[in-house]
């Protein structure tokens, strides 16, 4: 049973540099219980994690991907809420409280989201070309081949409606997430073979789900977290096979513009107009 007063905090990783200080964060930063389950995906990290109670690490020995761990750590998670964060990210303090106040049982809710110098850990301060993140919205499908979802800022709402303390979203990165663990048990996120076990597709999976099910994706601007700004220096910590992602994008789109149709053309008429989306789409993506 869900302890009600206890988060689990889910970190993937795989090859990550930056994982001890997201941990040392996130310990420090929390005003709540929390527990923090680390999944180690075919490494140990050099030096070792350090001990401490409300840490567990979840080591696998062979590289099983980003979905299946965060799957293995959820089983174990004993909280009533589920937070899943990359392994590069600081967090605001008392984040865990904040994002608890504003969360129903068939919500996903998201801090607004800043970039992260990791060398020195700090926050890039945002300016007015690059604002802190709180909107992405889902790019014209039809501009890439084959036609596929990919999400993206949106500026402009970020400005219009930065009022709104927590506001629908349409579309987020999948760096930080949280929900109850009935949520993402209710609708079995990330087991999903079509996706090939890839991190592509994870937030679309999840908000497209939420979305489509009666549920609300929301950013909460009373809190934040940053996120590594990711240059070459750092590299990618899960290898991606080009054809299973190519597989992947084509299985998320034809299931939620196709199969879900009724659905996504009404959720995509809710957050209208979207930039760069053409007044016909639907003729043009359902011809």
């Amino acid at each position: 049973m869900a302890h009600s007063g206890l988060l689990s905090i889910i970190i993937p990783s795989r090859n990550e540099i930056f994982l001890q200080k997201t941990v040392e964060d996130i310990l420090a930063k929390a005003t709540g219980e929390i527990e923090i389950i680390v999944v180690l995906d075919g490494y140990w990290p050099n030096p070792q994690l350090k001990d401490d109670q409300r840490v567990i690490v979840l080591h696998r020995g062979k590289v099983m991907g980003m979905r299946a761990g965060i799957n293995s750590a959820a089983a174990l998670a004993k909280g009533k809420y589920l937070m899943k964060c990359d392994a590069h990210c600081m967090f605001a303090p008392g984040f865990d409280r904040v994002l608890a106040a504003d969360c129903d049982d068939n919500w996903v809710v998201v801090p607004r989201r800043y970039r992260l110098d990791a060398e020195k850990w700090e926050i890039e301060q945002p300016s007015e070309r690059e604002p802190a993140i709180d909107y992405q919205y889902i790019m014209y499908p039809g501009k890439f081949r084959p036609p596929s979802l990919h999400g993206f800022r949106w500026d402009n709402r970020t400005q219009t409606r930065k009022d709104i303390s927590v506001d629908d979203l349409l579309s987020f990165q999948g760096s930080c997430w949280y929900m109850t663990k009935r949520h993402f048990e209710k609708h079995g996120f990330l087991t999903i073979e079509g996706y090939q076990g890839l991190p592509q597709q994870e937030a679309e999976e999840i908000e497209l789900t939420t979305w489509l099910s009666g549920g609300r994706v929301v950013v909460n601007k009373k809190t934040w977290y940053a996120h590594m700004f990711k240059g070459a220096e750092h590299g990618r910590g899960y290898f991606v096979d080009e054809r299973a992602s190519r597989a992947c994008y084509e299985f998320s789109y034809h299931h939620w513009v196709n199969e879900n149709k009724e659905g996504f053309i009404k959720l995509i008429e809710k957050f209208w107009p979207l930039p760069g989306w053409p007044e016909n789409w639907q003729e043009r993506l359902y011809s």
